[in-house]
């Protein structure tokens, strides 16, 4: 996808989906004014018969699968938080997210949150976490490409290297893998792989798009996102085994791959079902 939140591209403009995903998470209560855009209002309202013409005849929205994915990322850091095993997070090619400024108020001390992009959307992530109040020690922004291999600046091992290693750390990306073919994905995998195993407990939590989900009403959504997103949508593996098996040959211990469903419930209708949820850990 050109212009993707994380990823180096020969432009580093905010994409659209970023202004998209912004405006999705604000509109549902999820988010802060200001990490919405009128970009991503704009973008929303053009889309809108769209999705309600496939709402009406039985299918997914987009509105739907991004909030089941936010949520099932959501209900899994919780998790690892509440548990113990983590005390530091990573997003990696955060956008607009607004999972920091969440996280951070729920947690308090308990939790470092940092988040990553390329340096316009750190820019202007960082700005508005400022106006909002959140942006501190505790809740940073940094310039890192995800596709970056050398441990030098604006490197996910730089950022790391700030990190306390006798807490537990959690990577986390949303919306990133679909956009990069998968030599590209079983990269990143091996260097967050390497990351984590330097702290005292690792986990990373994303979705995922899988070539086996891809039913006739899958494909047609598929090949929506793909035009949303001006590029191709990558489908990686042909199933959950499939992609766990890449995820424990990147260096992880453990490996699971299921629908959103099966982790939120069915509070987003097919929206949890066309999302995947991947949650790997080092030990």
């Amino acid at each position: 996808m050109g212009n993707t939140p994380g990823v180096s591209s020969s432009g580093n403009r905010i994409g659209p989906t970023a202004h998209y995903t912004g405006y999705v998470w604000a509109r549902n209560g999820l988010s802060h004014p200001d990490l919405a855009t009128r970009e991503g209002r704009l973008l929303f309202d053009s889309l809108q018969p769209v999705m309600l013409g496939s709402r009406a005849i039985g299918g997914a929205t987009l509105e739907a699968y991004l909030l089941a994915r936010h949520r099932a990322i959501d209900a899994l850091l919780e998790r690892a938080i509440d548990a113990g095993e983590v005390g530091q997070v990573i997003e990696v090619a955060a956008g607009l997210s607004p999972r920091g400024w969440r996280f951070t108020r729920r947690y308090g001390a308990r939790l470092v949150y940092v988040e990553a992009d390329l340096p316009e959307m750190a820019e202007h992530k960082r700005a508005a976490l400022e106006r909002m109040g959140s942006l501190s020690e505790r809740h940073r922004v940094r310039e890192v490409d995800a596709l970056r291999e050398d441990q030098g600046p604006g490197s996910l091992a730089a950022v790391a290297g700030e990190l306390d290693s006798d807490e537990g750390l959690a990577i986390v990306t949303e919306g990133l893998l679909g956009y990069l073919p998968t030599d590209a994905v079983e990269g990143i995998w091996r260097r967050f792989a390497h990351t984590l195993a330097g702290f005292a407990a690792g986990r990373y939590i994303s979705d995922l798009h899988l070539a086996g989900a891809a039913t006739p009403q899958v494909r047609a959504f598929r090949v929506a996102l793909s035009a949303f997103v001006r590029g191709r949508v990558y489908l990686h593996f042909s199933d959950a085994g499939e992609a766990e098996k890449a995820l424990l040959a990147a260096g992880f211990a453990t490996a699971k791959v299921r629908p959103a469903v099966h982790v939120i419930g069915r509070g987003e209708g097919r929206g949890s079902r066309l999302a995947n949820i991947l949650e790997a850990s080092i030990t």
